[in-house]
């Protein structure tokens, strides 16, 4: 029940016992209660301290979170970020990622949601023309967009994400370091990504790319995997089959897969990925893997739901894009 629906009904209880009081004033007072001791009168206090300390809720406010999966841990983490704006808004927040990366399963979820009546919608675009559609219709029966990590092609209100070709650009710069340190300056590189319409990863693609412009180095076609580990592990592994220097993963999974083929192959090959989860920093650590770009997914979680809040009061947030920022992890 709502706070406010629960406050609401005390308050009716009271005005009634009031009146029932009064119409009984001819029968004997009740025996006054015992004055509360100084301990459970401290608790009290302390007790409507802190709630008026806390935020009011405005739990009229639904909002729906939809990413491109259930699975990784960048988007657990990136629903964490999100709860936790939540409960300091006091609004809710429903988690409807699909769980598998599938844009039929990312569009019910949207439909789904605009049949919850969620007045805003936080989507991570698995394709930006797939589900752009359905946003679209979203957005005509009113609900407001913000896009975290991956945009879709509708305006939105805000968007939260990784500038993801800097980010690709700074793993292939780590990369070319890492082989010329070995005496390496040429040879050829895999490069393992989820799928041909993700922006995100697309956009690290190009980075990637960019950083090998005027090099030596050969960079092999684009393979995909939808983010499957088990599956870029069996494209690494034909790559290192070929002879590659090394190999590029663009998210979670994919970087996962090369590390786990590279550590199978007990070959030199220098990884480089995206994401970070408890595997792709063990592999790190045991060195399989030379570093990984770590996004801030909760930081995206949690400033989408409050630029979610702040479009549903009316608030014009101009389609602003934020940077939300990439750390290159390594074992030192």
């Amino acid at each position: 029940m709502k706070k406010r629906g629960l406050a609401a009904m005390l308050c009716a209880l009271c005005v009634a016992t009031g009146v029932m009081a009064g119409c009984s004033s001819d029968k004997p007072a009740e025996t006054e209660a015992p004055a509360a001791t100084e301990a459970e009168a401290a608790e009290e206090t302390e007790s409507e301290a802190a709630e008026a300390a806390a935020p009011a809720a405005d739990s009229d406010i639904l909002i729906s979170l939809i990413t491109m999966d259930s699975i990784d841990q960048h988007w657990v983490t990136l629903n964490e970020g999100a709860q936790k704006a939540a409960a300091e808004l006091g609004v809710e927040v429903q988690f409807m990622a699909p769980n598998t990366k599938d844009d039929a399963q990312q569009i019910e979820c949207v439909n789904n949601a605009v049949s919850a009546g969620a007045q805003a919608i936080i989507v991570a675009a698995n394709g930006p023309d797939a589900i752009s559609s359905a946003l679209k219709e979203a957005e005509s029966a009113g609900v407001k967009i913000v896009y975290v990590d991956s945009p879709a092609n509708v305006e939105a209100e805000a968007t939260f994400s990784t500038d993801n070709t800097a980010a690709g650009k700074t793993a292939g710069e780590e990369m070319i370091a890492a082989l010329e340190a070995k005496g390496i300056t040429e040879g050829s590189i895999g490069i393992i990504s989820v799928n041909a319409a993700t922006d995100s990863t697309v956009s690290r693609d190009e980075g990637f790319r960019s950083a090998f412009e005027g090099t030596a180095y050969t960079l092999t076609e684009t393979q995909f995997c939808e983010g499957d580990a088990a599956k870029a592990q069996s494209i690494a592994e034909n790559y290192i089959t070929q002879g590659v220097v090394g190999i590029f993963g663009c998210n979670e999974g994919s970087t996962t897969g090369i590390g786990n083929a590279i550590k199978a192959s007990g070959e030199e090959i220098t990884g480089v990925g995206f994401d970070k989860s408890d595997a792709i920093l063990g592999l790190i650590d045991d060195g399989y893997l030379l570093c990984t770009m770590a996004q801030n997914p909760d930081v995206m979680g949690y400033e989408g739901v409050k630029a979610a809040v702040a479009a549903v009061n009316g608030e014009d947030l101009g389609g602003a894009v934020t940077d939300t920022g990439v750390s290159v992890l390594k074992k030192e």
